[in-house]
């Protein structure tokens, strides 16, 4: 494959993947380079500040799991095995098009599976610690961001400056403040709009090549829907229960778990994945003297499972049912994501101690269950 050729599949697309294809492919003709990310913990401002395009990769359905579960276990994770299996199928434009994927060693099942996906793509894997409690562990990561920037300075003859960095720092921390004031629409009551549009803007945001653009497209939605909300339009009737997502990244279930939710007399009002609030909420200091230690230290924040302990995900899960005052929480564990899954019982255990009824949904990007999802977050709906 040469960076700027079809797939030879491409004529068996439909017209919206065509148009990815199309578009990735322009992009690649303008001289543009794109890194392929999988994970929260990518510090965005490097890939940024080489002048590269951080994409995420399309792991996010079922329709190549079958081509990778000839090479991978069936019980890994979907996300995992949808990743591996676009790339071997060659059905994702992103990673197709990627001149370098830029993956992290946070679950064991990601961190082995980036061995193989290294011999049909370039890989970079960031060694990221599990606690953030050690005295240690920033330094660590630290010196794997700093291995980043070398790495693509080498690899792409770019040159990473600070001066890149802060001014990539200031822009990505523009885009995290625009997506809180989206999140924050929601705690009007009623909200200002469906959770599901709030969870498709969100994932729309991991396919721009411009980030600038999409961030007045951001800004000027927050500016619209604060607009309409002051002017009496309310999208989301009073009634509707109000919905904490957390677990898993949820982008994979909009249809499935958010949209049902919402079917069913609920709205989701906050989402405290890796991808949501939690993490966007987390600014990279833009004065700070070594910007690369702070975009570093900014990113090992972030709460996921893979960290041993994480109160800091409880505390914040806890601290933002109270803010939205929710009248629920959904939590969605994708089958075989041993971390999350068992994690569970500790967002069990803290929102019944908070008084906050809990559900716990264990899925995968399949249709199969989706009517025993709907019954079971009907009768939650119910019950709330």
């Amino acid at each position: 494959m040469t960076e700027r050729t079809l797939p030879r599949s491409f004529e068996d697309f439909n017209e919206a993947r065509k148009r990815g294809f199309l578009a990735a492919k322009e992009y690649k003709e303008q001289g543009g380079k794109l890194a392929g990310c999988l994970c929260s913990y990518t510090p965005l401002e490097v890939i940024d500040a080489a002048g590269m395009a951080a994409i995420g990769l399309c792991g996010m359905s079922d329709e190549a799991i079958p081509d990778a579960e000839t090479v991978l276990p069936k019980n890994l994770c979907p996300l995992i095995k949808g990743t591996y299996g676009f790339a071997l199928t060659e059905k994702c434009p992103y990673t197709y098009f990627s001149d370098l994927i830029v993956g992290e060693t946070t679950c064991d099942g990601k961190k082995k599976m980036y061995e193989l996906l290294a011999d049909l793509k370039d890989v970079h894997v960031l060694h990221l610690p599990q606690s953030q409690a050690r005295s240690w562990a920033a330094d660590i990561w630290y010196e794997e961001v700093k291995l980043l920037v070398q790495e693509l300075e080498r690899r792409f003859d770019v040159s990473i400056t600070d001066e890149k960095l802060r001014d990539a720092v200031r822009l990505r921390n523009r885009y995290r403040r625009a997506l809180v004031r989206l999140y924050e629409l929601q705690r009007s009551e009623p909200p200002a709009m469906r959770g599901v549009e709030l969870m498709s803007t969100l994932l729309a945001s991991t396919f721009s090549f411009d980030v600038e653009t999409f961030v007045a497209q951001l800004e000027a939605l927050g500016d619209e829907r604060a607009r309409a909300y002051a002017e009496g339009e309310r999208p989301v009737p009073a009634s509707a229960k109000r919905i904490m997502l957390t677990g898993c990244p949820s982008g994979g279930v909009i249809n499935k778990v958010g949209k049902a939710i919402e079917d069913n007399g609920g709205v989701v009002v906050c989402l405290d994945d890796c991808s949501g609030e939690r993490t966007n909420r987390l600014m990279v200091d833009e004065d700070a003297d070594d910007i690369l230690r702070a975009i570093a230290d900014r990113y090992l924040a972030i709460n996921c499972s893979v960290m041993t302990p994480n109160e800091g995900r409880l505390d914040n899960a806890a601290a933002m049912a109270r803010a939205y005052r929710v009248d629920g929480v959904v939590e969605v564990v994708l089958q075989a994501c041993h971390t999350f899954n068992v994690e569970a019982e500790h967002v069990r255990r803290r929102m019944e101690a908070e008084g906050i009824p809990y559900l716990k949904l264990e899925t995968d990007y399949s249709s199969g269950d989706t009517g025993q999802v709907e019954t079971r977050l009907g009768a939650f709906l119910e019950m709330v």
